[in-house]
């Protein structure tokens, strides 16, 4: 099973019932110049890539935007229009005092996989109290959480607070929860190498902010700024498939990974095993 664990649903028809809606999500996502997108042609470009899954990311900032930017319940109505084909993942405002209860209907109600949070955006670092009680219900309830890391596209949303290595806390605390410092926490990377050789819990994502294209820039990153052996051998269990769409076309992405000179075991692996593993939907190997 191929799975994209890194997608933003912003601009799917579904979700985006007049101008105003599209324009908000638009401008908070920093994406201007994109249009709506019909579901059946997202999900035509799914099976151009050869993707069979796709998670989407709920994300909530609404102590400040007064609204989410995509609610849990709208990250619901994209999973019963396609169903199978998407995976959800909930967003909950830390900021907000009913934000465990949310997370809890999300989960309980709505049936999501996950939480998202991008603490850039929120201006929160990881050990920031207002997360522990949901970290806490997400690693009772045996759902992960993935994280923006390093650098985020969002307007307003200071790097200070995503730099990997000031997720360790969480790590530590929370040794049975299952985290994703996604991006590769670029250009914090060899922080997030440390993160992955560390921590047992502790995945990544190829979303990677690109210097040209996606085929250019993981060789640039895996190839010459690390040695392939490194991905081959030493954390081939921990890197996820991640297109980071709509900023990136999912076929170009899965065309950078399947460039990259490794196993076939390694790509079976970052295509689709990992995330089946992070999301725990199969147990984890003894590597």
């Amino acid at each position: 099973m191929v799975i994209d664990i890194h997608a933003h649903p912003v601009l799917f028809d579904v979700i985006n019932p007049d101008d105003e809606t599209l324009s908000f999500r638009k401008k908070q996502l920093g994406v201007y110049k994109s249009g709506r997108v019909p579901l059946d042609f997202a999900l035509r470009l799914m099976d151009d890539a050869g993707i069979d899954k796709t998670l989407i990311l709920g994300e909530d900032y609404s102590a400040d935007s007064l609204r989410p930017l995509v609610s849990n319940d709208e990250i619901k109505t994209v999973l019963d229009a396609a169903p199978g084909r998407f995976i959800g993942f909930a967003g909950a405002d830390p900021r907000k005092e009913d934000a465990k209860d949310e997370l809890e209907r999300a989960f309980s109600k709505l049936g999501l996989s996950g939480l998202y949070l991008n603490l850039s955006r929120l201006r929160m670092f990881p050990d920031d109290e207002r997360l522990l009680p949901l970290m806490k219900l997400c690693e009772d309830s045996g759902k992960p959480v993935i994280f923006n890391a390093g650098y985020s596209w969002m307007p307003d949303t200071p790097a200070k607070y995503s730099e990997p290595v000031r997720f360790e806390d969480i790590a530590c605390a929370f040794p049975r929860l299952r985290i994703c410092l996604s991006h590769l926490g670029w250009p914090w990377h060899m922080q997030t190498v440390m993160m992955l050789m560390k921590y047992p819990n502790v995945y990544t994502d190829t979303s990677l902010v690109y210097m040209g294209t996606p085929t250019a820039w993981y060789s640039q990153i895996f190839t010459k700024e690390m040695d392939i052996g490194w991905l081959q051998n030493s954390f081939a269990d921990k890197v996820m498939f991640g297109s980071d769409l709509p900023r990136w076309r999912q076929v170009r992405a899965m065309k950078g990974l399947r460039d990259l000179p490794i196993r076939k075991d390694v790509l079976e692996r970052l295509l689709g095993r990992n995330a089946e593993e992070f999301l725990g939907w199969r147990e984890r190997d003894d590597r």
